[in-house]
């Protein structure tokens, strides 16, 4: 028997909210356990249901969904957070990803991408509309190359197992699988992580993901 993963979804509008509800009920590996229509109830929901994926929109009344990603990320770190939203500004964009998300697709993407993108954050990876992920590392790069006074490119800086690194997690993987694919010990895998995002001033996997899909190391 297939197991269903389990799927809140926190959006306002209710015409959007009915499409989702039909493209997820027409697919047999997800199952929505839950509607709420503003960040506070998302949080409350999510403790109480524990689903496999949040679906959230940003722009909701009462509580924004971007507290909401952050404080539901800080009592449950291991929750997947898709966001779908209208907004393709760097700031709303980056602040999601800082706060937690895994995973923010735009409104206008097809019934295609968004199943895509739900089964890759799903799958533990991280999921970025291309003009998303274009956006972000531009703005990140940016700041970065500023930093360094234009000497060098943030991806200059890395050494040859970072980028092997960079790669793997990029990719998905957990640092118990990258240790054993580069026969490295968990612990030297994770100073390589906390390395890499030193160097390139990213706080988590969903910016570091998006980094090495800017600079090709992997591809959507």
């Amino acid at each position: 028997m297939m197991i269903r993963k389990r799927v809140l979804i926190a959006e306002d509008h209710a015409l959007f909210r009915a499409g989702l509800r039909a493209l997820l009920n027409s697919e047999a590996d997800l199952e929505i356990v839950g509607e709420v229509q503003d960040g506070k109830d998302a949080v409350r929901m999510a403790i109480s249901l524990v689903p496999d994926l949040i679906l959230m929109d940003l722009n909701m009344p009462g509580s924004h969904g971007l507290g909401a990603i952050a404080e539901i990320r800080r009592r449950m770190p291991d929750m997947r957070v898709l966001v779908i939203s209208m907004h393709k500004t760097d700031e709303y964009i980056q602040e999601a990803l800082r706060n937690g998300a895994s995973g923010y697709i735009l409104k206008e993407s097809g019934p295609e991408e968004l199943l895509m993108a739900i089964r890759t954050v799903l799958a533990g990876k991280v999921f970025l509309s291309p003009d998303v992920s274009e956006r972000v590392v531009s703005g990140l790069l940016n700041g970065s190359q500023r930093d360094a006074g234009d000497a060098t490119t943030p991806l200059d800086t890395l050494t040859v197992r970072e980028r092997e690194v960079l790669k793997l997690v990029a990719e998905g993987h957990g640092n118990k699988h990258i240790a054993n694919y580069l026969n490295l010990s968990v612990k030297t895998v994770e100073k390589h992580r906390s390395s890499l995002m030193h160097k390139l001033n990213l706080r988590n996997t969903a910016m570091l993901t998006a980094f090495a899909i800017s600079n090709r190391i992997i591809t959507m």
